[in-house]
């Protein structure tokens, strides 16, 4: 049978067994991959077998496991706490930049209230300039009031 235009793998082409022959027992596919999966069975058998015997501490460990035993301490372990497990009484320490934080807003309340009863010298700047500020409108509103006079006054006037 031709290839057609484009090559194979150098490997061979591949042989897919059939059902009928799968179910006979003499499928082509290569003897290695038998051992293949007999190989993995015994490793997942195991596994298994270790996973139940773990709580040995005599056990054999692979590699430097058994010999080394280091505290990772980049290793993040889950607190997990449940809700019975919480102690509300205790109260967390505040790490630098939130205890600076809170001081800043603290500081700040304590400015204002000070600012509100005028104590702070910006505060009585800011009352002497609203005093003057008042009194240039005062002044200011009694002249307009006093030229409107006149101008009622001289129109009056014409009219007699």
């Amino acid at each position: 049978m031709g290839r057609g235009k484009f090559k194979g793998k150098p490997t061979g082409h591949r042989q897919f067994s059939t059902p009928e022959q799968m179910l006979a027992g003499t499928s082509t596919r290569p003897r290695t991959f038998k051992r293949e999966e007999a190989e993995y069975e015994e490793e997942k058998q195991e596994e298994e077998s270790e996973e139940e015997s773990e709580d040995d501490p005599d056990q054999k460990r692979k590699g430097t496991q058994g010999i080394i035993q280091i505290e990772n301490p980049n290793l993040v372990k889950a607190k997990n706490l449940k809700a019975k497990d919480v102690d509300m009484g205790k109260t967390t320490e505040l790490s630098r930049r939130e205890r600076e934080e809170i001081e800043k807003q603290r500081a700040h309340e304590r400015y204002m209230k000070l600012q509100e009863q005028g104590k702070t010298d910006q505060a009585r700047k800011d009352l002497e300039r609203l005093s003057l500020i008042r009194q240039q409108r005062e002044e200011a509103a009694r002249k307009r009031e006093e030229e409107k006079a006149a101008k009622e006054q001289k129109k009056a006037e014409t009219r007699k």
